[in-house]
């Protein structure tokens, strides 16, 4: 298909045959090259870096020269998630994959803690059960820099354009991300979702209404009605629980300067620390529960968001941390000492948001 006859041309994740182009354009990125520079050799002086940018270059171009398709990329990114994942935690588990069909496409619809492992660790255990991966939701408020968006295409990522202008370029996005989720699932690629934008950094897992409003934009256009078209998109609400959260400090710190001072500045790289920080940092164990495909009739986004949140919070993995933070005192003194240990990193009026961030998700799942 020509790129002027696609009209999901600016938000795809890439095709087979656009892989080299796209591993040619990230290898010519300077910024790409420093920011790798940066990471591996922050210690060093900047003409040590300047020396090893056409190195690195040159090795990257060896090391990437076999990968032209999706599956060799996401082959690649198996690899060092793997390393990852043995590296910062005490291991992950899965439940709910056995009931999932793996000839079927599935809207997946999770929680959403972590910028990258979230997603990551979903792709995961499907790979495990030999169910195809997913294509993943991101913001482009996450991609400023050209190579964030090549990365992010190269591995199975769509855009969704939170930042479009106005009313009429607004309706124009959600239209198109609409009718690319259909075509997706119905073409057998399935897709996974934050049941909200942005993470939930207090620790309450709430969909917001809005996303499922921006599902049926297709179906509308289909005149097809709310609850007949949710049936036909098998949504499936998925529940990450991560003992430790690596960015809780950083979260907990943002909360507090919202509520002191009304609004919250993000740094230019934040984002980007954020990620890797949830990457490389300590999570503890960790488990992922995928729940059961909605198929009941629900004739509204607000009672089909009620439904997915149930589901999340019924199968989230509570942890003694999430009890102690909760204020029940009978946990391992080791459990104290971690929790003490975060909350002396913090000022006073900070303190809340980070036993908050814990507490709630056992507080949900009581209400159930």
């Amino acid at each position: 298909m020509t790129v002027d006859k696609d009209p999901y041309f600016d938000i795809r994740p890439y095709n087979d045959d656009e892989i080299p182009a796209a591993i040619n354009r990230l290898i010519a990125d300077e910024e790409f090259i420093s920011a790798i520079l940066q990471y591996k050799f922050a210690n060093h002086s900047a003409w040590f870096k300047t020396f090893l940018s056409p190195l690195v270059k040159v090795y990257l171009k060896m090391k990437w020269s076999k990968l032209k398709s999706v599956d060799s990329i996401q082959m690649e990114v198996k690899k060092y998630l793997e390393q990852t994942l043995n590296n910062t935690t005490q291991g992950v588990t899965y439940s709910g994959l056995d009931k999932l069909d793996q000839q079927q496409s599935y809207l997946f619809i999770s929680n959403h803690r972590d910028i990258a492992m979230d997603p990551a660790l979903v792709n995961f255990g499907l790979n495990q059960t030999d169910h195809k991966t997913v294509r993943i939701a991101i913001g482009d408020n996450l991609l400023k820099k050209p190579c964030a968006t090549e990365l992010m295409r190269l591995n199975k990522s769509f855009i969704v354009k939170r930042s479009a202008k106005g009313p009429r370029e607004m309706m124009k996005a959600l239209g198109t991300l609409s009718s690319y989720i259909k075509h997706s699932l119905d073409s057998g690629n399935s897709i996974w979702i934050a049941q909200k934008e942005g993470r939930a950094k207090d620790g309450n897992d709430f969909t917001d209404p809005a996303i499922l409003k921006m599902f049926h934009v297709e179906g509308r256009k289909q005149k097809i009605e709310f609850s007949q078209y949710i049936q036909s998109l098998r949504i499936v609400p998925v529940s990450i629980s991560y003992e430790n959260d690596p960015c809780d400090i950083s979260k907990a710190l943002e909360l507090h300067q919202l509520e002191t001072h009304g609004r919250y500045e993000k740094g230019e790289f934040e984002d980007i620390e954020s990620i890797i920080q949830g990457i490389v940092g300590e999570k503890g164990r960790v488990h992922v529960a995928f729940g059961d495909v909605i198929d009941g009739e629900f004739d509204s986004p607000e009672a089909l968001a009620e439904e997915i949140d149930r589901q999340i919070h019924e199968n989230y993995r509570l942890y003694p941390i999430n009890e102690l933070a909760a204020g029940q005192e009978d946990v391992a003194q080791e459990v104290k000492e971690r929790l003490s240990s975060k909350l002396s990193q913090l000022p006073e009026g900070a303190k809340s948001h980070l036993l908050a961030s814990y507490a709630n998700p056992l507080r949900n799942k009581g209400t159930q």
